[in-house]
């Protein structure tokens, strides 16, 4: 492959996940992760900061998809169906493309204590994102708290659906069964 071939983000990230996968993250450099893909360490650090970032670039498209998710909602709309906006918005990333690359990533990161905190770190920054376009609809506490966690959750748990094997069903079709099973749920809590 040649050098500066303009696919070097994707071809890095399929190194790296490859290599994390038969290495284990701590026994993989950066150095080899850019021999890997064909191309340079200064090109690898490019488009990451580290190795780490390999697992966890596309957290502000995520971010920025879920704020304009709940601010394209319809006027009147419930924090709940705002919260569904954004889920339908960030369903547009996961697409059958990018499935066996979040089934590669998601066991690396499983297995390593310092990728778990980071990926909490994601976690409590997508809420933010979504905390802060709700309040800007003029949601207020503890509603809009509650809101925020809720699309989290269904998020994640469409995530962890959409990722097992076997799984045919497209990303946005399990968020929105998530998100009705947490409606449901909370309305239990009573």
């Amino acid at each position: 492959m040649g050098r500066w071939e303009p696919n070097a983000r994707e071809r890095l990230e399929r190194a790296a996940l490859d290599l994390f996968t038969e290495r284990g993250y701590d026994r993989t450099t950066v150095a080899e992760i850019a021999e890997r893909a064909g191309l340079t360490k200064r090109t690898f650090f490019r488009y990451f900061a580290d190795k780490r970032e390999v697992l966890f670039g596309g957290q502000e498209e995520l971010t920025r998809l879920f704020s304009e998710g709940i601010a394209g909602s319809p006027t009147g709309a419930t924090p709940f169906e705002a919260v569904s906006g954004a889920l339908a918005a960030v369903a547009a990333v996961f697409t059958g493309e990018r499935l066996a690359l979040a089934r590669q990533r998601q066991p690396v990161v499983a297995a390593n204590t310092d990728l778990l905190e980071r990926e909490l770190l994601k976690r409590a920054k997508l809420v933010a994102g979504m905390h802060d376009a709700l309040a800007a609809r003029g949601v207020g506490e503890p509603t809009v708290t509650v809101a925020a966690e809720l699309g989290c959750l269904a998020f994640g748990t469409a995530f962890h659906r959409w990722i097992e094997e076997g799984n045919r069903r497209e990303f946005g079709a399990l968020a929105v069964e998530a998100l009705d099973e947490l409606r449901t749920a909370t309305a239990t809590l009573g």
